[in-house]
């Protein structure tokens, strides 16, 4: 009885090492095909994407990465690809040379297209780090071991905080997060106080960040923070300017162009209908 229980006991410990051995081969080939799928899932939505591109006649290009600790950004006919998914018309794309630069900064014109080549830039950093074409007819720029962004929100509906509260406060959980050779991408940022501090907020932050060599974008329709890095050369800086038609109509296309004291919001009100009366 005793060597039947020493070999039941055997044949226990023996069946249960194998069983463990194939429950944790189940689950890897588990987690394996689970991992698949989601791989497979990321590239079909790659081709589909590509397939809704070419339908439109959106042009597509393979990227050029480059290492940091270059600095480059450079494209032609550069678009939006959400918005090429979400327009039905074709989209203005456009060209730009910023090797070199750290700092774009971008102004001009209300609804002239600056927040949409803002959202192009960022969206084929990303589409080019994941492996993926980009909607351009050329693309290079150094790869970023991280994109950040920092919109322009709405206020907050519940008043506990006041929207520069707000942005300052995402200012500095991205401040705890982000490092060297970084994109930063910034969209009518500070515009929660006046012209006088809402520039100086923004040039404290952006030479900052231009300090621990963080590449910069930056939206703005403040006058006073484009000009004083116009007028300081410490940091190499690209200012283009979304262009107005003599008759107020826009073209979408951004041109390397110095800044200018007014974004032409009166295009817009006359545009809307005004509440003016001319004649009075």
């Amino acid at each position: 009885e005793a060597g039947a229980q020493i070999l039941a006991d055997l044949t226990s410990r023996g069946l249960n090492l194998v069983a463990n051995a194939a429950a944790q081969s189940a689950d890897h080939i588990g987690s394996y095909f689970t991992m698949l799928r989601a791989e497979l899932a990321f590239y079909v939505g790659c081709l589909n994407l590509a397939d809704r591109l070419a339908a439109k006649g959106v042009p597509t290009t393979v990227p050029e990465p480059v290492p940091p600790p270059s600095v480059t950004f450079s494209a032609t006919d550069l678009r939006d690809t959400s918005l090429e998914l979400q327009s039905a018309g074709p989209v203005v794309g456009n060209d730009v040379d910023a090797d070199g630069t750290a700092l774009v900064i971008i102004t001009g014109a209300n609804s002239g297209g600056k927040s949409t080549f803002l959202r192009s830039a960022g969206l084929a950093q990303l589409m080019m780090q994941c492996g993926l074409f980009v909607t351009a007819q050329s693309y290079r720029a150094n790869t970023a071991p991280g994109i950040f962004t920092h919109f322009i929100r709405a206020e907050d509906p519940g008043m506990t905080s006041g929207r520069l509260d707000e942005e300052l406060g995402r200012m500095s959980t991205i401040a705890g997060q982000i490092r060297p050779h970084c994109l930063m991408l910034f969209n009518e940022s500070f515009a929660g106080t006046n012209e006088r501090e809402g520039s100086e907020i923004g040039y404290q932050v952006v030479r900052a960040l231009l300090d621990s060599r963080v590449k910069v974008f930056f939206v703005t329709h403040r006058f006073d923070f484009a000009q004083r890095f116009r007028r300081q050369h410490t940091h190499p800086t690209l200012f283009l300017r979304a262009e107005r038609q003599p008759d107020g109509h826009r073209n979408y296309k951004l041109a390397a162009k110095d800044p200018l004291p007014t974004s032409f919001g009166e295009d817009i009100y006359y545009r809307l209908g005004g509440w003016l009366d001319e004649d009075k």
